[in-house]
């Protein structure tokens, strides 16, 4: 016997299901519904959340359906920010609800890098943002780097640039991401950072999403709001005692033994057991957050190098120890350019802010003059070591050991100043003399005296004769009289410097020429350069404060420079000034009007010629091979027409890229036989 449905219940569970609310919001669900790693990835394969069991709760807090109206997120790079974060994000809420959407990135490139290279290769992958944004506009897989509409026209994603001011007005946006903030300037029409969080005013319940690895401590934009947050911090169990504690840099830096990097580890505070990389996947999925600020505004988490999945610890200790230079770099299958690439990248800040996401701290002024000036002149020239731990240099005199010898140029109206450097291993500098020639850079007598000393030789303390490497001349002022003067000389020997006015980006790039039809630079541009003067002068201030000769980065004075070279060195304090917005900014000023600065400017001047010639990016056989050419004592007899001296850094090829380290090594440079 048969029954029959009721119709009546049909309807209603039709109606029902039909008015039933959409599940609720789940970043992490979406997630795991919708990326999949390919074979480029660390980690390929399915998104699996035990793999980053610290992303679940930084998902919650972006939920639509959460509070919170602002979200900071700290850390280190390369853990999965981008593709586990913001652009999950984005997915699960376009997928929620009818959303226009804003994305900020500090500059241009970086937009267009992040549309290209993150955001369409996972939107043509994920099938939610398939059925949302499409696969890109007319079939392109390439879409529109600004503006993305979705398919049923509910929503709209922008994509701006922070230098972009224009691009940030005129626009209501409920979802807001500032991706890499601490990279953000200001600019003349207000601060990118405030433009973009105004966009969402217009919501009461509008998310606010600022992701960035750190960069200068006072000034970072994302230190600040991480600072202002209630500075969540991700707890690990040990695995001996089950005390929870977060791992951090400082228990990390105690247990690394620079014998045995490959066994880095942390240290239990409680039972003072080792915690060794093998439990690292069990402590890290039974970690929990905790808030450290419970005056907190708003939730903000921070996460470093030691959490993330895809390297392991000893990565860290071998990248702090070629850092601090105990480890030598080039091996066998290395080239000489990927080498270059890799020391200069390895900065003390670079490792601060992408290994440990720390914001870096640099000296904010200089030592005292009188101080710098007695540690050289107060020492016992007649011992190994005086007073000041120290034996002078006597003026133009080098060290005899692997250096490389530059000078920096600064150009005034009546004169012209040199400042003459040797750069050796383990970032040390040595002032060898300071001369001013009281002429004009325009002026016969000014270019017959710069064209002599590129011809001196310069003696060792053991008589070796040692020529410049290279010189690097301030092009910012008499413009057309440096240049004319700098094209008589090769750019292996002669290059020009202007320095810039950014706090953040590399210490020095190439300046931007016209380009010829066919599309390649015009030689001139391998010539000149833009200086992160900003940067380098607090990383100086921070080398010169080094009082242990022995120490990484110390700095040596040759013997009667005078008061006045010690009060220029010295010449300059950071200034950190908060804007109207609250955005701190930093500048470098004269401590007194009265003083002078050129002799700092020249100090960075030489070290950017030293640069150009490898003083960062030189290994220890390559700096032993110096040590072994520049630190013997001076040939005893006249050499014959085979012993023409030659320089010892061979000089960079006219035709070769500017990033590319001279692939010639040393020990193949023969007496009067380049090859």
């Amino acid at each position: 016997m048969g029954f029959l449905t009721s119709s009546e219940a049909v309807v209603a569970s039709a109606l029902s299901e039909a008015i039933a609310p959409a599940p609720p919001p789940d970043i992490t669900r979406w997630c795991e519904e919708n990326i999949e790693f390919d074979e480029r990835s660390p980690m390929p394969g399915p998104f699996n959340i035990d793999r980053f069991p610290f992303l679940r709760e930084i998902h919650e807090v972006l939920s639509p359906e959460h509070p919170c109206r602002e979200v900071s997120l700290l850390g280190s790079a390369q853990w999965g920010k981008t593709v586990s974060v913001i652009n999950p994000t984005l997915g699960a809420w376009h997928e929620y609800t009818a959303l226009d959407s804003l994305v900020v990135h500090p500059t241009s490139s970086a937009k267009d890098e992040w549309v290209n290279t993150k955001w369409n290769p996972m939107r043509r992958q994920a099938p939610s943002l398939r059925k949302i944004f499409g696969v890109g506009t007319n079939g392109n897989n390439r879409d529109n780097t600004k503006d993305q509409d979705t398919l049923d026209l509910s929503g709209s994603l922008r994509i701006v640039s922070a230098g972009s001011p224009a691009d940030l007005t005129g626009t209501t946006r409920r979802l807001v991401i500032m991706d890499d903030l601490a990279k953000f300037d200001m600019t003349d029409k207000g601060d990118p950072e405030e433009l973009a969080e105004s966009r969402a005013e217009g919501f009461e319940d509008a998310k606010i999403l600022r992701v960035s690895t750190p960069l200068i401590k006072g000034t970072c934009r994302i230190t600040r709001a991480y600072d202002r947050s209630d500075q969540r911090l991700y707890d690990v169990p040990c695995p001996h005692c089950g005390n929870m504690a977060p791992l951090t840099w400082e228990n990390f830096r105690e247990n690394i033994d620079p014998e045995r990097l490959a066994a880095a580890c942390f240290r239990c505070d409680a039972c003072h057991e080792l915690i060794k990389h093998s439990y690292k996947e069990q402590i890290v999925l039974k970690g929990r957050w905790r808030a450290t600020n419970p005056n907190g505004d708003h939730p903000g988490f921070f996460l470093w190098r030691a959490y993330a999945p895809q390297r392991d610890w000893a990565s860290i200790a071998y990248r702090y120890a070629r850092v601090m230079g105990w480890t030598r770099i080039k091996t066998s299958n290395t080239t000489a350019e990927e080498v270059q690439k890799s020391v200069e990248a390895e900065t003390e800040q670079t490792f601060h802010n992408d290994v440990l996401g720390l914001a870096y701290e640099q000296a904010n002024d200089a030592p005292d003059w009188e101080a710098l000036r007695d540690r050289t002149e107060k020492a016992d020239e007649g011992a190994d070591s005086g007073e000041f731990g120290i034996r002078p240099l006597s003026p133009g005199v080098l060290p005899a050991s692997g250096v490389l010898f530059t000078a920096g140029v600064d150009c005034q109206d009546d004169r012209t100043e040199v400042h003459l450097k040797a750069f050796g291993r383990n970032r040390k500098r040595w002032t060898v003399d300071y001369k001013i020639i009281p002429h004009h850079i325009g002026s016969e007598e000014c270019r017959a005296a710069l064209n002599a000393m590129l011809k001196q030789e310069w003696r060792t303390e053991l008589g070796y004769g040692i020529k410049l490497d290279a010189l690097a001349i301030d092009g910012g002022t008499y413009t057309d009289d440096v240049w004319s003067w700098a094209k008589t000389h090769p750019w292996s020997r002669v290059i020009i410097m202007k320095g810039g006015s950014t706090q953040n980006g590399p210490l020095m790039v190439p300046m931007k020429f016209e380009r010829r039809n066919d599309g390649k630079a015009k030689r001139r541009q391998k010539r000149a350069f833009i200086l992160n003067v900003s940067l380098m002068k607090g990383q100086f201030y921070t080398w010169v404060r080094q009082e242990d000769p022995e120490e990484r980065g110390y700095c040596q004075f040759a013997r009667g420079l005078g008061d006045e070279y010690y009060r220029q060195i010295t010449s300059e304090v950071r200034i950190l000034t908060r804007q109207r917005s609250g955005v701190m900014t930093a500048k470098w000023d004269l401590v007194e009007p009265t003083r002078r600065n050129e002799a700092l400017d020249t100090e960075l001047y030489a070290e950017a010629a030293a640069r150009r010639k490898g003083w960062a990016s030189l290994t220890d056989d390559q700096w032993d091979e110096l040590e072994a050419e520049r630190g013997q004592p001076a040939p005893d007899m006249q050499g014959d027409l085979f012993d023409a001296a030659v320089s010892v850094v061979p000089p960079a090829d006219e035709h070769a890229d500017d990033d590319e380290l001279p692939k010639r090594k040393l020990s193949q440079v023969i007496a009067g036989h380049a090859d």
